[in-house]
């Protein structure tokens, strides 16, 4: 199996670097804007469609006017279209399938942070050295925290506030078996119980967002004061910006440590097939027949999206997955369905049977905490779609 991954690593670039970077991001955003137009020009005026391949060839052409766009080469122009390419094959993905087909829209530079080298033309990792060499920028100095793994493929630069970064995409990368421990896990996702075992451990969720709550409101506060354009505006964005980094990566870092400490521990995980992004839907407004709207608990449920959101339930799985398949671990998503309302003693199921975090039986009287329930029988149910061993 081929097996892929991503290893981010910080940049250290001098002021030299570091304005040969921002000249590059801004010509590369000025690239994409300037496809994009060609693209809705071209179908607004003639109704034809211009492909990937179409745009590449004018590249060359490029180049006898705008010589600074391709002062890194050909290949980080050729990374920016793609990513042009594959915003408008989402595009007509969604109308397809009937979403919200949200079409492609020009970039400020404010918001376009990245831009990418689609092979390994162009830039050259040496690690002995620690220097990342970019056409047309220089060798940069990498903060190589850990070692690469596999064949370097491709890679994007991106900035975040003041501070640069590489993302290395590998290929071949080998696998790291762990030994077995001949544990089984299934775990309950909440939001004031992150994590809820079936072994009863309790992992009580980080929730960063709600701890920095205030100090991100009052920067939100203070931005909102500040005139459109000025200095000021500025400064306080970059706050606003950097509270959200921080609790970004508090998040990410907390979820890093549980989904390793689950792999490491456990043969088998099973986990809720939840799908995240209906859960956290705005609740529907109610008409009252007056020309008006009922009350929906729209305020409620807009606190328990915030906390969802909060816990971070999609990428503790997916950082389940990924940990698991090089570790030669199992993992396995079953359907969440009354998990919570059956006793894991007689599988007596009843909505009365939870009240709150007590799960007490009707049928049995059977006593657990709720989540601690619900987790056994999801590894039930886990271990029911194994195969059994002859």
């Amino acid at each position: 199996m081929r097996r892929c991954r991503s290893y981010r690593y910080q940049l250290r670039p001098t002021v030299r670097q570091g304005g040969a970077l921002e000249q590059a991001r801004r010509t590369q955003c000025e690239l994409y804007n300037a496809a994009l137009e060609d693209r809705r020009g071209a179908w607004r005026w003639e109704r034809r469609s211009v492909s990937y391949i179409e745009q590449c060839r004018t590249l060359t052409e490029l180049r006898a006017v705008r010589p600074e766009v391709l002062a890194c080469g050909v290949t980080v122009c050729r990374g920016t279209l793609k990513r042009l390419d594959r915003a408008f094959a989402a595009f007509y993905r969604r109308c397809r399938a009937g979403e919200k087909p949200g079409f492609p829209r020009f970039r400020p530079v404010s918001r376009f942070a990245s831009f990418q080298w689609e092979d390994t033309n162009g830039w050259r990792l040496d690690e002995p050295s620690k220097r990342l060499h970019l056409k047309g920028i220089g060798a940069l100095k990498v903060h190589l925290h850990r070692p690469v793994r596999g064949t370097p493929k491709a890679i994007t630069v991106k900035k975040e506030g003041r501070r640069w970064y590489v993302t290395i995409r590998c290929v071949e990368v080998p696998a790291e078996p762990l030994p077995a421990t001949g544990a089984e896990v299934g775990i309950d996702l909440g939001v004031g119980v992150l994590v809820a075992p079936s072994d009863g451990l309790l992992v009580e969720g980080d929730r960063p967002l709600r701890r920095a709550g205030d100090h991100l409101a009052r920067a939100q506060q203070a931005l909102a004061t500040k005139m459109r354009g000025s200095h000021r505006r500025r400064r306080a964005v970059e706050v606003v910006a950097a509270r959200h980094r921080r609790i970004r990566n508090t998040r990410a870092d907390s979820l890093h440590k549980l989904s390793r400490r689950l792999v490491n521990d456990y043969d088998l995980v099973v986990h809720e097939a939840l799908v995240v992004r209906n859960m956290v839907r705005r609740a529907t407004p109610r008409l009252d027949g007056a020309d008006g709207h009922a009350p929906n608990g729209a305020r409620a449920k807009t606190a328990l999206n915030r906390s969802i959101s909060d816990a971070g339930w999609g990428t503790l799985v997916a950082m389940i997955a990924y940990k698991a398949e090089s570790a030669g671990r199992t993992v396995v998503a079953v359907d969440p369905r009354h998990t919570s309302r059956t006793c894991s003693s007689c599988g007596h199921v009843s909505a009365k049977n939870r009240r709150g975090a007590l799960f007490e039986c009707e049928a049995c009287g059977h006593e657990a905490h709720a989540d601690t329930n619900a987790a056994v029988n999801i590894l039930r149910a886990g271990r029911a779609r194994q195969p059994q061993a002859a």
